[in-house]
């Protein structure tokens, strides 16, 4: 897809009212201007303007000697980034394989995806249509290639080549075609070369030699002879299923039944791939080029489509911006964003229909597990927001633990185990972890040894037993200036049985007055 005109399209869309713009426009040349060295030139121009004689490149002087009734903006080139990156996004109802194609153009692999509109040539006609009511001049063509496409766009007008016909038609390009900003296209032409079948039918090793490979990979690509796979601005999904609409549809039980079977076509398509899907998209197109997403992910791979349904549905509950189906939605698509392998799950021997999903928490008799739950509440308060807590390789006890997300921990497992407790002995780190250690007021009956008694909150415990000490220092390679005070922690039990986690910071060796903290406190 190739629009022609495109900077200039768009400055006439971002004139506010529709009256001064058929002023401005209609009657005579329109171009956009630049300054480069102290120059102005002209950057774009619109079809008046370029039947008018004038081009890109031309100088403002120039232009004027030529036309000397022309109206002029100053070009830029970040709006025309960003409508081009909003005419890509409105592309993904096409394809979900979009790539942008310079400045001016995009391009579409529609391989597999031109039967859902009627063949090509409907495709083409839906394109036009598309853009040309966002008022941009559009030319589109099909080949078997990126780069014979893009071509024939610009040089051929409604195009639909296979690969034989890819052929044919690129040998009637001109040389220009090839150009690449080198002074090669010169050298062609002087050499006496005017269309690439000039060049299509000379030995490969002497235009090598003699211009270089890349002239003849670029010539190959036109030809149709050798392929390349576009980039696409967004990662392609790995299973994608579409519907569309013969009439635009408003009824919102219509557009959640037919949701209801991509979920089933996709939960088919994974089953037999044997994979699960994570995350899971649902774009609904509307008829005016609106489109609106619904996503969803899930602590593991899944392809349960009742648990599927129920997870798109309670997202539609959950919208801050209930779905306004206006003129109607006329296509949809479900897509899996990450897929996974999954386990097979067998058969219970007593014939019952309950089965298990493994992990911690799961249940055989059919019930919610805890990875139901995690799904819910991710589709409901987000995936970054549901957290558990998994082990850190530290011996410091503030970093020996930390929250990250319950489906990141499932996929790859949590980063570093929790330390098993002796068998027989109390836990050796507490419950309750104050996220900022508490000062205490304590006595100990000799300089470097337990408290007796301390006060917290002014509340006095007297200590009945105590554990300790347990020396830990700070890690040496995050101190970036002096390395803090070296800890030392105590289990201490009062009399009434509650028990405590307290450490001392510095010592009498050091000429500093120790003080106490509590950091914790046991179950």
């Amino acid at each position: 897809m190739w629009f022609p005109f495109f900077a200039t399209d768009r400055a006439r869309q971002a004139i506010p009212r529709p009256e001064e713009a058929s002023k401005l426009f209609v009657a005579k040349p329109f171009v956009l201007v630049t300054k480069e060295a102290s120059a102005l030139r002209l950057a774009a121009v619109d079809r008046l303007a370029a039947e008018a004689g004038l081009r890109a490149g031309m100088t403002y002087a120039e232009a004027r000697a030529r036309v000397p009734a022309f109206d002029t903006q100053e070009t830029e080139p970040q709006a025309d980034a960003a409508l081009l990156a909003e005419c890509a996004e409105a592309s993904d109802m096409f394809t979900p394989l979009v790539a942008l194609d310079g400045a001016d153009g995009l391009m579409l692999d529609v391989t597999g995806c031109a039967h859902l509109f009627g063949g090509e040539r409907a495709l083409g006609i839906r394109v036009a249509r598309t853009f040309r009511a966002k008022g941009l001049s559009l030319r589109a063509a099909f080949a078997a290639t990126p780069d014979a496409a893009a071509a024939f766009a610009r040089h051929f007008k409604g195009v639909i080549a296979d690969g034989t016909e890819t052929g044919r038609l690129a040998r009637m390009l001109p040389i220009a075609t090839l150009d690449d900003g080198s002074e090669r296209v010169t050298a062609l032409r002087r050499s006496g070369f005017s269309r690439l079948a000039d060049l299509a039918d000379r030995p490969s090793q002497v235009l090598v030699a003699r211009f270089g490979a890349e002239l003849v990979t670029k010539l190959r690509r036109l030809l149709g002879q050798e392929d390349i796979r576009i980039t696409p601005i967004r990662p392609p999904p790995a299973l994608v299923a579409d519907r569309r609409f013969a009439e635009p549809v408003t009824a919102m039980e219509h557009l959640l039944l037919t949701l209801g079977d991509l979920v089933d076509d996709i939960a088919q398509q994974l089953e037999r791939r044997g994979e699960g899907g994570q995350a899971f998209l649902a774009t609904l197109f509307r008829a005016d080029g609106e489109k609106r997403r619904l996503a969803i992910d899930t602590a593991r791979p899944t392809r349960d489509a009742a648990s599927l349904k129920r997870l798109f549905q309670l997202r539609i509950d959950t919208l801050a911006d209930p779905i306004d189906p206006g003129f109607g939605f006329d296509a949809m698509r479900l897509a899996v964003l990450r897929a996974d392998a999954i386990m097979e799950v067998q058969a219970r021997l007593d014939g019952g229909t309950g089965r298990v999903r493994g992990g911690e928490g799961a249940r055989e008799d059919g019930g919610e597990t805890i990875a139901d739950l995690v799904d819910r509440l991710m589709v409901r308060f987000g995936a970054e927001n549901v957290l558990s807590f998994a082990g850190s390789n530290s011996h410091d006890p503030v970093r020996a633990g930390r929250a990250v997300p319950v489906a990141e921990m499932w996929n790859a497992g949590a980063p570093a185990p929790w330390p098993e407790r002796e068998p027989g002995h109390p836990p050796s780190r507490p419950l309750t972890l104050f996220p900022t250690p508490q000062p205490i007021e304590a006595l100990a009956e000799v300089p470097d040894g337990p408290p007796l008694r301390f006060r917290w909150r002014r509340v006095v415990h007297e200590v009945a037993r105590s554990e300790g000490p347990e020396r830990i220092a700070a890690e040496w390679w995050r101190c970036y200036d002096a390395p803090p005070p070296t800890r030392d922690y105590y289990r201490l039990e009062d009399v009434l049985g509650r028990r405590f986690w307290v450490f001392r910071e510095g010592s009498f060796a050091d000429e500093v007055r120790p003080r106490w903290f509590l950091h914790g406190l046991f179950a």
